[in-house]
């Protein structure tokens, strides 16, 4: 404690004459821990222009016995007969100190006013002394009150600097995580990253290899907030720079695992998963360093985890890593995930468990629909109000239908896949027209197998995948040199009808048959076959466009209907 702000008391009124006697100071102040009065002259006078000279700094420990002694006084303390081993009282002896009034407010010492002996020699009176108690009374509330708003102000700076500084620890690890998602053919990638603070040690990364394949690496640093954001760009810088060099996911995170036993501070470590992937092929091969095994949706619905272990990295140094490969065929999809998704707890302590997660996986179609609804159910299994205990990361990987075909059917002349989203039709139109340039259809059955495919579609994204964006509308283009066969197919297969249905123009204006039908009418009018069938969850329009040897005779026969 220390006496950093003066103290001015208007001079006491004598008892008996009335006149204004001499201030009650060694040199016409008061000093004192914190406060302020400002001396007046002769009533109505305006108040002196120079400012009031400073007193002593009085620097008080917190163990000072004179403390304890001051914060149980009743009143005016007369230091002249103190006597205590306090370092202050000698202080305030040596600084001509003869009177203490302790501030107090709650219970609480916030301040001292110190009063020197007074220039008329005379000692203070008991009205002086209880003018003093008055005025103490006033002064102590008022100046919790100061300190309380100082107070603030510096929390509020502070708090200022450390959000400001948070922002921009959390825009440098934006830096670190993929700004787009890599564009893989035949392959649906969706991510998602939360922190449960401003920053966090979870990380997820694509990292391309010279001869085409991409390792995809995902992380989880023990802790959270700024140090596991330190420990996660550490990591993340190794995984990349050893990951382009060394390919093979064991040896990498090997390197990884010795370069941070170095470095890595005390009880923290680092659990990952390398898993290298070859989009062409689906094959995959990985390693796993005390991470969540992924998760694998077949194509019969059925849930599998690809298993590797590996001791956590930067516990140990010289571990080695288990490596292992499969395959990912199409339609299947592959789930990463960090245990922000699996331990959190809901209100009652209940943990969402890698059960929920596996069940999410068994029933999501796509890579979005499966991230949207792993938090979709992970916000309503905790509830609104129950916080976020860890960082959640999810990637997930689609292999499209028809994907890897090119390997085993040299029929095939393309395979891709658009999203549920209207509009698009127009990307299945154009792909299939460049896949088909130079061969040998004929400009008109080009043009009406652009039309057929774009109606497919349009179908497919709005009755089929319901204009799901998370859906996928897969086409596969095959030339066998006497036809031309694509094939279009949604999620629409279970319990869809099968088999065209003709549109009746009278039954329709009468309202006995739905508006819709028109779009497999015309496509059977554009194409020499169309059909269209169920194939497990999966509904597939086939056209046929047949090569004709006679001239001319590679046109339809039967006019499409005009528009």
């Amino acid at each position: 404690m220390t006496s950093s702000v003066d103290v001015e008391a208007q001079a006491p009124v004598s008892a008996t004459s009335g006149e204004p006697e001499p201030a009650a100071s060694t040199d016409g102040r008061l000093t004192r821990l914190s406060g302020r009065l400002r001396r007046r002259g002769e009533a109505g006078a305006p108040p002196a222009p120079t400012p009031a000279p400073t007193g002593p700094d009085i620097e008080i420990a917190p163990n000072d016995p004179i403390l304890a002694y001051l914060q149980d006084s009743p009143g005016v303390v007369d230091i002249r007969s103190l006597h205590l081993d306090s370092p202050a009282l000698s202080a305030m002896r040596e600084a001509g100190i003869v009177l203490v009034v302790p501030l107090v407010t709650s219970g609480e010492l916030v301040g001292l006013l110190q009063l020197g002996p007074r220039l008329s020699e005379r000692d203070y009176s008991k009205d002086d002394r209880q003018l003093l108690e008055s005025l103490a009374r006033y002064a102590a509330p008022a100046l919790r009150l100061g300190q309380l708003v100082r107070e603030q102000e510096v929390e509020a700076r502070d708090r200022e600097r450390i959000e400001q500084e948070l922002h921009v620890a959390q825009l440098i690890q934006q830096q670190f995580l993929p700004k787009t998602l890599p564009d893989l053919p035949t392959w649906r990638i969706a991510a998602f990253y939360r922190p449960a603070r401003t920053v966090g040690g979870d990380f997820y990364d694509f990292i391309p290899l010279e001869d085409g394949r991409v390792m995809v690496v995902t992380g989880d640093v023990t802790d959270k907030g700024v140090p596991a954001a330190l420990v996660m760009s550490s990591t993340h810088a190794l995984l990349r720079d050893n990951g382009t060099r060394l390919k093979s996911p064991a040896a990498v995170l090997a390197r990884v695992n010795d370069l941070l036993c170095e470095d890595i501070p005390a009880h923290m470590f680092v659990t990952c998963l390398a898993m290298v992937l070859d989009p062409p092929t689906g094959q995959v091969v990985l390693a796993n360093a005390g991470h969540n095994l992924p998760y694998v949706r077949g194509v019969d619905g059925e849930v599998r985890e690809l298993r590797a272990t590996g001791m956590p990295l930067g516990l140990m140094p010289g571990m080695t890593y288990e490596q292992s490969s499969a395959t990912i065929a199409p339609g299947e999809q592959l789930l990463l995930y960090s245990d922000g998704l699996v331990e959190q707890h809901d209100a009652a302590g209940e943990m969402f468990g890698f059960g929920r997660a596996k069940e999410l996986v068994a029933s999501a179609r796509a890579g979005d629909e499966l991230t949207d609804s792993c938090m979709s159910a992970l916000t309503e299994f905790t509830g609104p109000d129950v916080e976020q205990e860890d960082d959640i990361t999810l990637v997930a990987l689609r292999r499209t239908e028809g994907a890897g075909m090119s390997l085993t059917d040299p029929t095939l002349v393309t395979s891709f896949s658009v999203s549920s989203v209207q509009g698009n039709e127009r990307e299945a139109l154009r792909r299939v027209a460049e896949s088909l340039d130079g061969r040998w259809l004929s400009t008109d059955q080009l043009d009406r197998l652009k039309t057929a495919v774009a109606e497919a579609t349009m179908n497919a994204i709005e009755h089929g995948n319901h204009n799901q964006a998370e859906l996928d509308v897969d086409i596969v283009v095959r030339d066998t040199d006497d036809e031309v066969v694509v094939t279009v197919s949604d999620s629409g297969g279970a319990g869809a009808p099968v088999g065209p249905t003709h549109p009746d123009l009278e039954l329709k204006l009468a309202g006995l048959q739905t508006p819709r039908g028109w779009g497999l009418f015309l496509i059977e009018n554009m194409v020499d076959e169309a059909e269209q069938f169920n194939d497990g969850d999966r509904h597939i329009v086939r056209l046929v466009v047949r090569r004709s040897d006679e001239p001319g005779s590679d046109e339809p026969t039967e006019e499409a209907p005009s528009a």
